[in-house]
Formats: structure tokens, C-alpha cells, sequence
């Protein structure tokens, strides 16, 4: 099954065919809202907001462990990630879309593993995951293409056919939040490398990578980033941008399930071979 994580602005996808809403709980709390279960181009696909029903959580206290936990437990074995974010590279420009291939943390207080050795959650299953926490193992996962390939090329193909514009690669700069970033943030950013900046891609990728999930991501440039924009930031602006972008956004959610094969071809399902201490 595919899961899908709707960022800021996007908190449903109306129009796809409702089969249930499941409530689910976790060995790591409550995620941040309850799971839709939703038929879109003949397949089921989970449907979770990030921020939660009226964006109850902001960047920094999302819950998600618990979002990638209870997508797991649902079925999930690949993840769609829709974000809004702020354009660092020049030629990047608002509505434009970016499939992301990289990621730069500078995120300072987040729970971004759900290995803890000695103090791991004890769960319940027979699957390697379980048996790793459960046995207090430490595991060090390789990020080197931390976004499934099989999916980024999908993504761009659907893009393409739908003939939007977008950037085939992109580097995610993701912080802490909930404020937005000083101009001196954003000139570090850009030296390191970063094309895009948001506060929600991080821990979503590794969390995912950790369960052997494949996970790709589509951004949304809604504003240029601070130093780079000539005016002041606002949430308004996001939102707003967000809004426009919906009934496309639908589109590219549709085609992207229509298309993607049933079968995983990337290594993404390999990701524990050889992690664990």
C-alpha cells in the first residue's frame, strides 16, 4: 500500500473514493491524526495529515515516530511526503515543483530513530524490525540515496506528462522551527548546498528508511526564503500558494498511484542488510 503525508495545506484529498478512517495507537503515542483509508485510481492508499486535523502540531512536536509507526502497521511499504517549502537556489521560483534527493539535517531536539539499544520499545511481531527492538540492538542505516530512485522516477515522469514545472533533484535544508529562518541562516544553508528549505522532512526519511520503506518526496516552492525574498515572510503566504496548488497536487497524487508499479525494483526493502551492531 501507499501512504501519503499531506503537508501544510494539503490536510485531505477530496474527490478519492473514502473505504475507512482508522484510529490506530503506537508503541510511539498517537499520530497526528486518524488514517483514510482512500481508493484513488482503482488502489487503496493512506491518507495521513502531518500537522493534524486544523494543524494542531507545528514542525517541531509532529509526533513522527507514531506517523511512520501506524503507517507501518497499516500495510504501508512505500510513503509520498507533500511539504511546502522555501526556494534557496535561483532558479527556483513560486509554484514550482521539486522532487527532493537529498536532505541536510539542522534540526536540534527531534526523536529521529527508533533504535535506542538498551532503551529501544519493546514490540510486539515476528518481523526483523520487532526483533531488533526488541533485542536492544543498535543500527546504523546507510542514507546514501535516502529517496527511493524507483519512486523520484516516477515522480518526474508524472510531472513531465503532466507538463508542470519542476526540478528533477533538489537538496532539502531541513530546521527546527516553528520560526522561519534569518537571512544569515539561508546564505549558510545555500553554501552547504541546500536548494530548498522546510521544517518537516527530517526525521520523516530516515524514520522510514529504518523500516525498510521506500520514501520520496515532492515539494511545493511557495515563497523564496528569507534574504532571498525582497518582502516579509508569512504563513498567509504558504497557505495561500498551497491552496492554489490543491487541485493539481490531486492530480499528481492520482497519476503518481496510477503509475507506480506494484513491484519494488530499488534497494530501499534492504535497507537493515548489514545495520545492525
Amino acid at each position: 500500500m501507499i501512504g501519503i503525508i499531506g503537508g501544510s495545506g494539503l490536510y485531505h484529498l477530496e474527490g478519492a473514493g473514502t473505504v475507512k478512517e482508522v484510529s490506530i495507537s503506537t508503541p510511539f503515542g498517537e499520530p497526528s491524526s486518524s488514517i483514510l483509508i482512500l481508493e484513488v485510481e482503482g488502489k487503496e492508499v493512506a491518507f495521513l495529515s502531518r500537522h493534524g486535523k486544523g494543524h494542531i502540531y507545528p514542525p517541531h512536536l509532529v509526533p513522527y515516530r507514531a506517523n511512520i509507526w501506524a503507517l507501518k502497521e497499516l500495510g504501508v511499504s512505500r510513503i509520498l511526503s507533500v511539504s511546502a517549502v522555501g526556494g534557496i537556489k535561483e532558479s527556483l521560483s513560486p509554484g514550482d515543483y521539486v522532487v527532493i534527493s537529498d536532505f541536510i539535517d539542522l534540526t536540534k531536539g527531534r526523536e529521529s530513530t527508533f533504535y535506542e539499544g538498551i532503551r529501544s520499545r519493546k514490540v510486539d511481531g515476528d518481523d526483523l524490525v520487532s526483533r531488533l527492538l526488541r533485542e536492544g540492538k543498535v543500527v546504523h542505516i546507510d542514507v546514501s540515496e535516502a529517496y527511493c530512485p524507483q519512486m523520484r522516477g516516477v515522480l518526474c515522469a508524472v510531472l513531465e506528462r503532466l507538463k508542470l514545472s519542476f526540478h528533477s533533484q533538489g537538496v532539502y535544508a531541513c530546521t527546527e522551527g516553528p520560526r522561519f529562518e534569518t537571512p544569515s541562516e539561508i546564505r549558510a544553508i545555500k553554501i552547504l548546498g541546500g536548494d530548498v528549505v522546510g521544517m518537516t522532512g527530517y526525521p520523516e526519511v530516515v524514520l522510514s528508511r529504518e523500516l525498510s520503506m521506500c520514501y520520496a518526496s515532492i515539494c511545493v516552492v511557495t515563497n523564496p526564503a528569507a534574504g532571498v525574498s525582497k518582502h516579509r515572510l508569512t504563513s498567509q503566504e504558504v497557505i495561500e500558494l498551497m491552496k492554489r496548488k490543491e487541485e493539481e497536487l490531486k492530480k499528481v497524487i492520482a497519476e503518481f498511484v496510477k503509475s507506480l508499479p506494484e513491484e519494488r525494483t530499488c534497494q530501499c526493502g534492504k535497507s537493515l542488510e548489514g545495520a545492525q551492531v
